[in-house]
């Protein structure tokens, strides 16, 4: 069975941080520069924000937004919601597909995550007490409910074309997990219908259709991506041209500054400079 998300994680980090477990009451504003991800236990909560209608959330839950959108949580004190909040970091600043391919929210009923129960269970159990490594704990166990959010999102599909609707369809979600597995490799338009098991003309009809793009540019925007985040790590150029599938340092430039209007070089500065002064800004020092 492919991994449709082995790839994508490999190269871009999920990471989530909870900032408040149990009852909530009043009004509460969230408005920072990552995704966030809230868990509804019981109890009813307002939810206002600009990209999306007023919604009212009762019943157990789950809200996320993968990437920065201000929103806002009013409750009163008769039906406090039992609330796990987290912020979360899916890699989309960086251009990770998957990311940026969500919708800017998500809302479920946990009863259509059955998977979820039991982890769920052990979430709220461990966020209610306070021992040793709690904090980590809840930590990782709500990156496990991404994981399986992630899961559900992608074999739900997506309606529009796109990345979420190309993981949705099992021939081409291996084509694109081999591209995402294997950016460095030579693929070939034959290499990447083979590997979905089609003709080499069904295939590129196919993915066109269904994921928005040919092949060929989304395997050019992939590997532009996977410069960024390796970039990102400090790796040297050269090193990532050979990485990525390009011959030198100078093709991967070009390749780079067709896409983004800059060289790797010069991105690279501009991420320091930028992590710089948001590190100045939080009194931290520099890294």
């Amino acid at each position: 069975m492919t991994d449709r998300l082995a790839g994508l994680l490999r190269h871009y980090a999920l990471r989530a941080e909870v900032f408040h477990t149990g009852r909530f009451c009043g009004n509460a504003l969230y408005d920072g520069p990552r995704g966030y991800i809230h868990l509804l236990r019981s109890g009813r909560v307002e939810v206002l924000s600009p990209v999306h209608s007023p919604m009212t959330l009762t019943g157990p839950s789950v809200l996320l937004y993968p990437r920065a959108a201000s929103h806002r949580f009013v409750a009163g004190e008769a039906d406090a919601p039992d609330l796990v909040c987290a912020g979360i970091e899916l890699g989309g600043a960086a251009g990770n597909p998957l990311a940026l391919a969500l919708p800017p929210v998500t809302v479920l009923p946990l009863e259509q995550l059955p998977p979820l129960e039991r982890l769920l269970a052990l979430l709220f159990e461990e966020a209610a007490e306070v021992h040793c490594g709690r904090q980590a704990a809840i930590d990782r166990l709500c990156e496990l409910v991404l994981i399986h959010l992630l899961r559900h999102l992608m074999d739900e599909g997506a309606a529009e074309p796109g990345l979420m609707a190309g993981l949705a369809d099992p021939r081409l979600a291996r084509a694109l997990s081999a591209i995402h597995d294997a950016p460095g490799r030579d693929w070939s338009l034959d290499d990447l219908a083979r590997e979905a098991g089609m003709s080499r003309a069904r295939f590129a009809v196919a993915f066109r259709e269904t994921v928005g793009s040919t092949p060929g540019a989304y395997l050019a925007g992939w590997r532009v991506n996977v410069t960024c985040s390796l970039l990102r790590q400090g790796r040297p150029v050269g090193v990532i041209a050979d990485a990525v599938g390009y011959a030198n340092a100078p093709a991967l430039a070009r390749a780079f500054r067709s896409r983004l209007g800059c060289s790797p070089t010069e991105w690279a500065a501009r991420q320091r400079a930028a992590g710089t002064a948001q590190a100045r800004q939080k009194g931290l020092p520099a890294s």
